[in-house]
């Protein structure tokens, strides 16, 4: 489902934001909250945690479901000077008791023209109405030259292990000339494995990134300069102790697949972008501007909106798919408790849930995670 590249580009920052985390913590002292162990080897236990924009709009921005034993971290951040891309948001996943992680990046947003003019005011490594003047880079370059100094300036023997574009991801954006306006919108994503030492430990690590590139004429008395405004989004991270990270392949996929963007939030954010766009608004001056803008957008929700959210899924559908050969499979069930229909992911006999959001996959249809548990479980049946 394709939308326009401004809508585009609001989604990618929401899927990378990350604010106050709702975290659940279990008093195991207490009892076991999961019930006896299965009598079979697999028993998958996961939680919902919820981000919640409190500086910006003030509701929650998305939620993710990660394994009941790992730990996360994130902030959201409302950036005064960027009106197409006010929110920059970074969040990371880990297992306490190893060495894998899942990390979502801020996106980064550059500028480039070739106006002699502009090139003078505003050289290579200067900022242009917030964004970074930097020549334009294809996803690949832009991981090795530009994601990994800045998010993994702490490594050690970098070794470049593969890399791929991901042309099946770039279908998913609006690309080529309006003809009205002469405005050129691409996009290209990719991906690399790297391999580094960190902390004297041998890592294994994919990187991914879409490229979303705005072309712009501008007509001169000189002639027809471009204004180039490029944008390095869906930035995000699958890592592990050399050796495991293809064998952790299904927990990256569901936490990369679980990214689940808040459509009301979603709703009041491109309204925001648009609103700022529109009255040319360079800078907000502070959050109680912010807050004013935020009081006069609608909870409405616009055909647009609706899609540009269902197009946000779809685009991390298909990265979280693209990171293992095996592809997730994904079952439904109904959720007695919330009275609505849930995904998860598929392969197992029997699936509960209980009040705080937390979810227990089995290979037993028997198993009963109520007995010995300190937690009210309910199961869930396909709808």
């Amino acid at each position: 489902m394709k939308r326009n590249l401004i809508i585009s580009i609001a989604i990618v920052v929401i899927i990378a934001v990350a604010g106050v985390i709702v975290i659940l913590n279990n008093d195991k002292s207490q009892g076991g909250p999961y019930g006896p162990s299965s009598n079979d080897d697999t028993l998958v236990v996961y939680k919902t945690v919820d981000f919640i924009d409190t500086d910006g709009i003030g509701t929650k921005a998305f939620s993710m479901l990660i394994p009941h034993d790992w730990k996360s971290e994130g902030k959201i951040e409302w950036i005064y000077d960027t009106p197409a891309m006010p929110v920059a948001g970074e969040f990371r996943a880990w297992n306490p008791n190893g060495n894998e992680e899942f990390q979502l990046f801020p996106n980064q947003a550059f500028f480039s023209s070739n106006n002699p003019m502009i090139q003078q005011t505003f050289p290579e490594g200067t900022r242009y109405f917030g964004a970074l003047v930097h020549s334009p880079l294809g996803p690949i370059d832009a991981l090795k030259e530009i994601a990994l100094p800045k998010f993994r300036a702490d490594i050690e023997n970098l070794q470049l292990i593969s890399q791929q574009e991901l042309p099946e991801i770039s279908s998913y954006f609006e690309t080529g000339i309006n003809a009205t306006t002469g405005v050129i919108t691409s996009a290209e994503a990719g991906k690399i494995r790297v391999e580094y030492t960190l902390n004297g430990v041998t890592f294994e690590d994919e990187l991914y990134c879409v490229i979303q590139t705005q072309d712009i004429p501008l007509q001169t008395i000189f002639g027809t300069y471009r204004n180039i405004n490029w944008y390095m989004t869906y930035i995000e991270s699958f890592r592990a102790e050399k050796g495991k990270l293809d064998s952790n392949s299904k927990v990256f996929q569901t936490i990369s697949y679980f990214a689940k963007t808040d459509v009301n939030w979603l709703n009041k954010y491109n309204q925001v972008v648009e609103y700022l766009i529109q009255q040319q608004i360079q800078q907000i001056q502070s959050l109680g501007q912010l807050s004013n803008i935020v009081g006069q957008t609608s909870n409405e929700i616009s055909d647009a909106n609706y899609q540009a959210w269902q197009q946000s899924q779809d685009v991390k559908d298909e990265l979280a798919n693209d990171f293992s050969n095996s592809i997730l499979g994904i079952d439904s069930y109904y959720n007695p408790i919330t009275d609505s229909t849930v995904e998860l992911p598929s392969g197992y006999n029997s699936a509960w849930t209980n009040n705080l959001g937390e979810y227990i996959l089995s290979d037993s249809s028997s198993y009963d995670p109520n007995i010995e548990s300190n937690l009210d479980w309910q199961q869930m049946n396909p709808p």
